[in-house]
């Protein structure tokens, strides 16, 4: 059965990109030596936060590619994959194709 998850308020579930395993030169890099991705695609996104009894929505939609900060967010497991839950204002840009 597939876990199903809803972000509250103005979080957003990103799942990370995974960055190519060698360089441009043919150097392959081993996992130990990989830092974190820091692009992932939004998988959900919350209603949004609230200010002065109004909700106010969130810039991002599921299935946006997005720049986020290194060390923003927890690391959750959903399905057997892993997951970053964090807040909207993480998130430093929208990748647009």
């Amino acid at each position: 059965m597939a876990a199903r998850m809803r972000p509250l308020h103005d979080r957003v579930i990103v799942k990370r990109i995974e960055e190519e395993a060698r360089t441009k030169g043919g150097i392959i890099i081993p996992d130990t030596a990989k830092e974190k991705p820091q692009e992932g695609c939004v998988v959900a996104v919350g209603p949004g936060r609230v200010e002065d009894g109004k909700v106010i929505k969130p810039d991002v939609k599921a299935g946006d590619r997005v720049l986020f900060a290194k060390y923003s967010g927890s690391e959750i497991k959903l399905d057997g994959e892993e997951h970053v839950i964090m807040r909207e204002e993480d998130i430093l840009g929208v990748i647009e194709a």
